[in-house]
């Protein structure tokens, strides 16, 4: 296993994450301690829970399995959880100082423990004002509850914002930035990425294999098997998996983690994870497993480095169509410089009226 620091702390993470967001509905809690066991012993550190996953008892789950292990074990462990959503009152939800002082001690009281590692606000809250927030993060800090702080599900701007706003209070700034990212689900590289680049900030990417597509689990117009969760009766698969299999685009993409996997090899499922954490500014995919033998195929990846050949062929096959502006190769324009000897022009394949375009100067 390799390691990283997590964003821009001292504190160092294993290159992959475990996810437990369907402890204690997907798997028994035996199965649970099992991979809980299996990834520390495999060099894994960094694990990443909820307060609302499974309504709390995946946190719970995890807790119980802190609980049951010696110290010089559990002392190993990088601890993450969220708080962000809740229950069904009018003030269950949000980044509001008090919801989040309410969700930071149930979590605390979940997972048995006296400090979380780090702790990351699920989502943004337009209802409050992100000065609120921070200044709970800093007190929690401050108290002993948490370590570091991070985000999830922020847009570009919101990331610059929240990170410009505690600089300019005198706060810590998070450190990590939990995203859907993925070879299909590239789009955060439009704002988000840059943002979380030029802020130091960690990203640490979920549904990395795309809810089981990048695994190879799927064929294009197959009928997905009832233990997938292609093939679940949960909506929400249902939804997303339907996302997934109408883009012609990631049904290439698939096509072309599947053939270099051949090649080298090695899995699918160990292509889309080595990809994905070794892009500009991933500090840890986090993966889950509903079994022992899922955790097992996944951590493969740790030991993969795909060639440059391997990666070229991924970003042409996977890149997000964005249209011409503001992402495309016209949007993008406005945004760069050229400099060469001939007079600092703009390469001309990108401007519609040639490397004499007022726009190609600088």
């Amino acid at each position: 296993m390799q390691y990283r620091t997590l964003g821009n702390s001292g504190t160092a993470v294993s290159k992959l994450a475990l996810g437990t967001m369907y402890f204690g509905s997907e798997n028994t809690e035996e199965e649970a301690f099992a991979i809980l066991d299996a990834f520390l012993k495999a060099g894994g550190n960094l694990i990443d829970t909820a307060n609302v996953y499974v309504g709390g008892m995946a946190e719970e789950t995890v807790g119980r399995w802190l609980a049951a292990r010696p110290s010089e074990v559990t002392d190993r462990v990088v601890l993450a959880t969220k708080g962000r959503f809740g229950g069904p009152d009018v003030n269950d939800h949000g980044l509001s100082r008090r919801h989040l002082h309410r969700a930071l001690d149930a979590s605390l009281r979940r997972l048995g423990v006296e400090t979380i590692d780090l702790y990351q606000m699920h989502a943004s809250d337009p209802h409050t004002p992100i000065e609120e927030t921070l200044s709970f993060l800093d007190d929690a800090r401050r108290a002993g509850k948490i370590h570091y702080a991070g985000l999830s599900n922020f847009t570009g701007w919101q990331l610059q914002l929240t990170v410009s706003t505690a600089k300019a209070m005198g706060v810590q700034v998070p450190l990590t930035l939990q995203q859907q990212y993925s070879l299909l689900s590239r789009e955060s590289e439009w704002e988000v990425v840059p943002a979380a680049l030029h802020n130091k900030i960690g990203l640490l990417p979920w549904s990395p294999l795309a809810g089981g597509f990048l695994a190879g689990k799927y064929q294009r117009g197959g009928v997905p098997a009832s233990d997938t969760r292609a093939g679940s009766e949960k909506d929400l698969y249902q939804w997303v998996s339907a996302e997934y299999a109408a883009s012609d685009r990631n049904w290439a993409t698939i096509d072309e983690v599947v053939r270099i996997a051949k090649e080298t090899g090695t899995t699918p499922a160990h292509v889309a994870l080595s990809w994905l954490a070794d892009r500009p500014g991933v500090t840890a995919p986090i993966f889950g497993a509903r079994t022992l033998k899922q955790l097992n195929d996944n951590l493969g990846a740790a030991d993969l480095t795909l060639d440059d050949e391997a990666t070229a062929a991924l970003d042409r096959a996977s890149a997000p169509i964005s249209g011409g502006y503001p992402y495309g190769a016209f949007g993008t324009t406005q945004r760069d410089r050229w400099f060469s000897a001939d007079g600092a022009q703009a390469p001309s394949l990108l401007l519609e009226g040639g490397s004499d375009h007022p726009l190609g100067r600088i």
